[in-house]
């Protein structure tokens, strides 16, 4: 069986549900060309700084860091809205330098504490029972606090506004899938639990706490272990399969941009 893919990763895999076109653009044509919303890049300057701070840099070093990976984003990378000028785009960009500033510093006040033993750690591994591997990225890999002979995964989201799910989150839950198999093959270790923590973005205008954390217990969803296997495997029969893809014009993100795919038929596969 010839499949359009080598492996899943969280974010294919939740591309692949919302829009399977814009699934096939990215994941199997590999053309990546949606500029990125100001938000995600501020979060990717976070990840940037904590990624060096977690790695024994000093806070100061760490943000500068993180600054200059946004500084140094092109502007044809930047979804930048209605600001269609020169001056307006240098406006957006000060308020996004202005946002993440304010983000990092809030998180880095007070930054919890880990005994880390991987930092941006990636893998691609294969796990029985599973017909293709998967991929996946850990933030931060930890010695558990709850069992110092197992590992702990951290995440970190850099968010507007917090979560209304928290941890039962179903895309918290099928990430931390993700990161379970890759840690554990890489380690060689048993992982205890998922820990995201998510930093808004906009001070809190009742002074509450900018920080908040959830802990996905893996020893808690042994049920949702075997629906992640179950839809690794359905989703994976489905894209074996000649298929057209279907654009979602719902989508906030890709609706348009697939649709627009769709109209000029640049993604039907049925004819492979």
């Amino acid at each position: 069986m010839t499949l359009p893919i080598k492996h899943w990763s969280h974010s294919s895999l939740v591309t692949f549900l919302r829009n399977p076109l814009a699934w096939y653009k990215r994941y199997v044509e590999g053309v990546y060309d949606i500029p990125s919303s100001p938000s995600s890049l501020v979060g990717r300057a976070g990840h940037v700084a904590l990624q060096h701070f977690y790695g024994g840099i000093a806070k100061e070093g760490a943000v500068e860091l993180g600054l200059e990976y946004l500084r140094n984003v092109p502007d044809f990378e930047i979804n930048f809205g209605k600001a269609r000028s020169r001056r307006a785009k240098k406006f957006k960009r000060q308020g996004m330098e202005r946002e993440y500033l304010q983000a990092i510093s809030f998180y880095l006040e007070r930054p919890p504490r880990y005994d880390v033993v991987g930092v941006e750690v990636k893998g691609t591994v294969e796990v029985e029972g599973l017909p293709l591997p998967l991929k996946a990225v850990s933030d931060l890999v930890v010695r558990s606090k709850a069992d110092r002979k197992a590992l702990d995964i951290i995440d970190h989201k850099f968010v507007d506004s917090f979560s209304t799910l928290k941890k039962d989150k179903p895309l918290f839950i099928i990430q931390a899938m993700f990161n379970y198999y890759v840690v554990r093959e890489l380690f060689k270790k048993p992982v205890k639990r998922f820990i995201l923590h998510e930093c808004k973005k906009r001070r809190n205008a009742d002074g509450g706490s900018q920080m908040r954390r959830y802990v996905i217990n893996y020893s808690d969803y042994k049920e949702e272990f075997a629906l992640f296997h179950r839809l690794i495997t359905d989703a994976t029969a489905e894209i074996s399969r000649p298929r057209a893809y279907l654009p979602n014009p719902s989508d906030m993100f890709e609706g348009e941009d697939s649709f627009n795919i769709y109209r000029l038929g640049l993604a039907d596969d049925r004819s492979l």
